[in-house]
């Protein structure tokens, strides 16, 4: 406990790193209270609702600000998508990879593109958020009018989301984007838990409160592993001599991640996961396809859970294929004096590094998949279902993702100015290893 106190104590010691810290938390405040700030030409008693599926997720995320009918009640999701887009695009046009290539200029340029597709996809989902989520009798003013005003409101507040969340990369502690989506999160968690209290019955059930607790923790410990979790590939470097000077020869590694996609295997899974029940309102007639779609209409249930496992375990495949270039790689090694003992240079690097890469997929995948259907079986064991939220799946991921980032990023901090680590052994483990690559 001493310990603890002595590195909040040298946390704010240093200027520049508490100054960041209280520049985060009051961006973060602000992103709170635009959450509460309901459209302009809205009843606020008639609006706010429970919302199931995916919209449910896109709540969750945006801490309540979507079913509150908020200034922000696009939050960051715009941008995602936008930059998921480019993403891609980035791996299967050659006009973005050559951007890519180009350094801190091309840089700058996917960067606005991001966000002219950002505000297109503003435009898109703001019209189809107010024609299909909000009431027509929660609206107080004319429909044409407050369609074409609340359509502006939502795309400025989706920009001014954009602007926070820059901010706080650059004048605050963490990743800003991350941020915003993290802190939407969290403020749904301690209701969740008086929810779930409740749910139990107070002292009666206070035994199975503390076991739940008990297993969030060791849940939240398999995620941080699995994120942490890395296999480090040797590689070393010819020496060479330059003037006087011996360059090289030093034993460096190529840490490749067990779960290098990251939560977007589960975003897409989940996103086709809806695609029943859209086949239920097309066809209405068919007995077969209603059946269906009352199967996958409940996330509890055992065909849902196992298509939803097999989906992650083949887009976790994918977007490794995608994000990942053992070619490159290998090429790059190649150009800078690296090879892997043992393995020759050029393809056959490339060959090795892709046998590692598959070996290690395969059950970070599996375990990825066990942690989207985790939520599921933990309300099928009588958990609430607003906290079951919280013991896996995409919400568990980012929240773990942001806190280790951030964790790293004020122990560069410490580190830099010879104070301890917050970790016993000064280094937040499989975060602040660099790829040679």
């Amino acid at each position: 406990m001493k310990k603890i106190f002595t590195t909040i104590r040298n946390i704010f010691s240093i200027e520049e790193l508490r100054d960041r810290i209280l520049n985060t938390l009051g961006f973060l405040v602000i992103f709170r209270l635009g959450s509460f700030v309901v459209l302009p030409g809205i009843d606020p008693s008639k609006v706010g609702g429970q919302f199931e599926g995916f919209l449910g997720m896109l709540d969750n995320f945006l801490g309540g600000a979507f079913s509150n009918a908020s200034i922000f009640g696009l939050g960051i999701m715009p941008y995602i998508s936008a930059s998921i887009v480019i993403q891609l695009l980035t791996v299967a046009m050659p006009y973005f990879q050559k951007m890519q290539k180009e350094g801190e200029s091309g840089r700058k340029k996917i960067n606005q593109i991001t966000r002219v597709l950002t505000i297109a996809i503003c435009l898109v989902q703001s019209s189809v958020y107010i024609s299909g989520t909000i009431d027509a009798e929660a609206i107080l003013i004319d429909r044409a009018l407050f369609t074409f005003t609340s359509i502006i409101i939502l795309t400025s507040g989706t920009i001014f989301c954009m602007w926070l969340g820059e901010k706080i990369t650059d004048k605050g502690v963490g990743n800003g984007i991350s941020m915003l989506i993290m802190i939407g999160i969290i403020s749904r968690f301690p209701g969740a838990i008086i929810a779930e209290y409740i749910h139990r019955g107070y002292l009666s059930g206070a035994l199975l409160f503390i076991i739940e607790l008990i297993a969030l923790f060791f849940v939240v410990m398999a995620v941080v592993a699995l994120t942490q979790a890395v296999r480090k590939v040797p590689i070393q470097y010819a020496k060479q001599v330059v003037g006087n000077k011996v360059y090289g020869g030093q034993m460096q590694y190529l840490p490749l991640k067990v779960n290098s996609s990251g939560v977007m295997p589960i975003i897409f899974a989940q996103s086709l996961m809806f695609l029943p029940g859209l086949l239920t309102q097309i066809f209405r007639d068919s007995d077969f396809v209603q059946s269906i779609g009352l199967q996958y209409a409940n996330y509890t249930t055992l065909a849902y859970n196992i298509t939803l496992g097999i989906l992650i375990i083949l887009f976790t495949f994918f977007y490794t294929a995608i994000t990942i270039n053992p070619n490159q790689i290998a090429d790059d090694l190649k150009r800078n004096g690296g090879f892997i003992p043992g393995i020759k240079p050029g393809k056959p690097t490339s060959e090795f590094i892709d046998n590692v890469l598959t070996k290690i997929t395969l059950p970070g995948s599996v375990f990825l998949a066990i942690v989207a259907i985790f939520p599921g079986l933990a309300n099928k064991l009588g958990v609430d279902s607003n906290f079951a939220r919280f013991f896996g799946g995409t919400s568990l991921l980012i929240m773990v993702g942001v806190v280790l980032d951030t964790l790293q990023q004020i122990e560069s901090y410490l580190l830099m100015r010879h104070y301890e680590g917050l970790m016993k052994s000064g280094k937040i483990k499989g975060r602040s290893q660099v790829a040679v690559a």
